[in-house]
């Protein structure tokens, strides 16, 4: 299927994927309409990929070696005792890529087809289909902030959990809060120095290749190293899942507060958490970030009824909402875009299309969203009792949790990944 227009609403990390996977699959235009204007290097400080689900996404053509990583090869779990980095409670096999959001939504956005049309600033307002003269879809229409309205075959929704072309395709769907929060941080690694009265050198304390996840009841700290926005010069970047503040907040509507917007209320907040819950070590990290490079994320999922109606089709967040602790993210995002291109190449119109994306897509993002939420109740709601678990019983309690699943850090796809020509795997 050669031809025709697309409409991608978002131009994050799902958004500048499927561009590409459009332009690539035959699309004669693709435009990105991106309600931000610049670059969004803000939105997000550190995510994870998973070495299997980085080989595949490589050989899609999506990702390379040339966007910045860290890489992570142990997960130490870890629980208060009283020393400066807590007792053993698992020494975990990690085989992860750690990414910095910025780059590598830039290494995305960079990597782009020139066709791409991208428009910063210009937000939607709202999107439907459209019917020929026999009531059949023929295609959709975009209507801008602006006032105009813009016509295409086809509109992919690539814009979030707060996602304006959900409301169009499946309006009853809307992410739900699972009861607590998590807080995020990050800061150059260099200043982990200033720890080493407690355990020593950072790279003897707790080693670049590792991530570390610490324990306490009610809640957990994940904290890996990142690459930073300059070469050398990794950072650190945290994840701290815990209740929410009593502060008055609203979060059972999707919402967050972004670096740089949390009151002196909220960070002083984290800040007597960690002292209260972390052994000192990782406490003392915590406190070493900035108050800017903190910020609020509540927990939502989602899992939509369907993924396309019509001319529209949902993508990212704005399909399935999963809780972080699967680390499949951006993962999941970038997977959409591949059977998305994949759909087109096998397909001789627009319904097969949508028909096959939906087929291959919904039970994977349903399978992610139950995951997630089994890993929620397993690791903070309804955690184990952390003073009892050793080696052991906390490798036998992980393999508990994801007995059935197809694993964690996303899953593979069904069916092997067609290399893209000119473009082979990193």
């Amino acid at each position: 299927m050669l031809g025709g227009t697309v409409a991608v609403v978002g131009g994050s990390i799902a958004g500048c994927a499927f561009a590409a996977a459009a332009a690539r699959g035959g699309a004669r235009r693709v435009v990105v309409l991106e309600r931000s204007y610049g670059e969004l290097t803000d939105r997000g400080v550190g995510l994870c990929v998973h070495d299997d689900r980085y080989a595949e996404l490589a050989a899609a053509g999506h990702l390379d070696d040339g966007i910045a990583w860290h890489r992570l090869t142990r997960r130490h779990w870890l629980a208060a005792d009283g020393s400066p980095l807590g007792r053993l409670l698992w020494d975990q096999p990690f085989p992860f890529r750690s990414y910095h959001w910025g780059l590598l939504w830039r290494g995305l956005r960079e990597r782009t087809p020139a066709t791409v049309e991208h428009r910063l600033g210009d937000p939607v307002a709202g999107v439907r289909s459209t019917s020929g003269p026999a009531g059949d879809p023929a295609g959709a229409v975009v209507r801008l902030v602006s006032g105009g309205e813009e016509h295409f075959d086809l509109v992919v929704g690539a814009d979030g959990y707060r996602s304006v072309v959900r409301t169009a395709v499946c309006p009853e769907a809307r992410p739900g809060y699972a009861g607590y929060v998590c807080w995020r941080g990050s800061f150059p690694a260099e200043r982990l120095a200033a720890l080493d009265h407690l355990a020593g050198p950072a790279d003897r304390a707790w080693p670049a290749e590792h991530a570390a996840t610490v324990c306490f009841p009610g809640g957990q700290c994940v904290l890996y190293r990142i690459p930073g926005q300059e070469p050398g010069r990794p950072m650190v970047n945290w994840v701290f899942y815990a209740p929410p503040p009593a502060a008055g907040l609203r979060l059972e509507d999707p919402t967050s507060i972004p670096p740089g917007a949390a009151t002196e209320e909220l960070t002083a907040h984290v800040a007597l958490l960690a002292e209260r819950h972390l052994p000192p070590y990782w406490a003392s990290l915590i406190a070493l970030t900035p108050p800017e490079r903190t910020f609020l994320q509540p927990i939502y999922d989602l899992d939509t009824p369907r993924r396309t109606s019509g001319r529209l089709l949902l993508a990212g967040d704005a399909a399935t909402v999963v809780r972080p602790h699967n680390t499949s993210g951006a993962a999941k995002a970038i997977q959409d875009a591949v059977a998305f291109e994949d759909a087109w190449r096998r397909s001789a119109s627009w319904e097969d299309l949508l028909a096959t994306y939906e087929r291959e897509r919904g039970e994977a993002g349903r399978a992610l969203v139950t995951l997630g939420r089994r890993l929620g109740r397993a690791q903070v709601e309804q955690a184990p009792d952390w003073t009892t678990m050793d080696p052991a019983r906390t490798a036998a309690w992980w393999d508990e949790q994801l007995a059935g699943t197809a694993g964690f850090g996303g899953h593979a796809f069904r069916s092997p990944v067609v290399p893209v020509a000119g473009r082979p795997a990193s």
